[in-house]
């Protein structure tokens, strides 16, 4: 089989989760993990996770497609300290998982509003 591209050249990276609960979503990204808002419209809103990877969040009610309720997405995001990660996390009320190590790193998992599945991981 013949490739056609050789190379998928990405600068950019951006994961749309489409929201029912999209106001309390924002927030909880925004406010309290602390996420800069780096584009905004009276529907969607996108926040920054590094210089070129950023999430946004789509009012289901304004957008084509509908929300998944948080069924089969994590988002998986690698931090330098897991056990600081962790604390925070408990200290805003999200009800993290316990750290546990897998795959040679330590890792633990929460719930957006939405109920999308957010993995935070450090090596060991």
């Amino acid at each position: 089989m013949e490739t056609v591209m050789t190379n998928l050249q990405v600068r950019r990276t951006n994961t749309i989760l489409y929201c029912r609960r999209w106001q309390e979503t924002v927030r909880f990204y925004h406010e309290k993990l602390g996420l800069p808002i780096s584009h905004a419209t009276d529907w969607l809103v996108e926040l920054k996770l590094t210089d070129s990877s950023f999430i946004s969040l789509a009012d289901e009610n304004r957008a084509t497609i509908p929300c998944s309720g948080g069924a089969g997405i994590t988002l998986s995001w690698q931090v330098d300290d897991i056990a600081e990660m962790h604390d925070r996390i408990t200290a805003i009320g999200a009800s993290p998982g316990p750290i546990q190590t897998k795959w040679h790193a330590r890792v633990f998992y929460f719930r957006d509003p939405e109920g999308h599945r957010i993995e935070l991981w450090s090596g060991v």
